[in-house]
């Protein structure tokens, strides 16, 4: 298999798939806030792209397949913590 190329599972089935580089990306934090005080981050961090080869959707745009993480933090009001000894 040339290199950048790779199989995978689609659809129920073997598939040929290429590794596309990310050459800029933006990702930025959602914050939400809750009733108790509490704000929660959280951004997804793309780790991988891969286009599925001879694969379209219902508007002719090729088939991507994305391997990502999801990064969270948590600030509580102090009196919602854990009390330390």
């Amino acid at each position: 298999m040339p290199p950048g190329k790779v199989t995978i599972q689609f659809g129920g089935r073997d598939a040929e798939a290429v590794l596309v580089e990310v050459n800029q990306a933006s990702e930025k934090w959602n914050e939400y806030f809750l009733d108790d005080g509490s704000t929660i981050k959280m951004k997804l961090i793309l780790k991988k792209v891969l286009k599925v080869e001879n694969e379209f959707d219902g508007e002719g745009n090729p088939v991507y397949v994305m391997q990502s993480t999801n990064v969270t933090s948590v600030s509580a009001p102090q009196q919602l913590r854990k009390k330390t000894p």
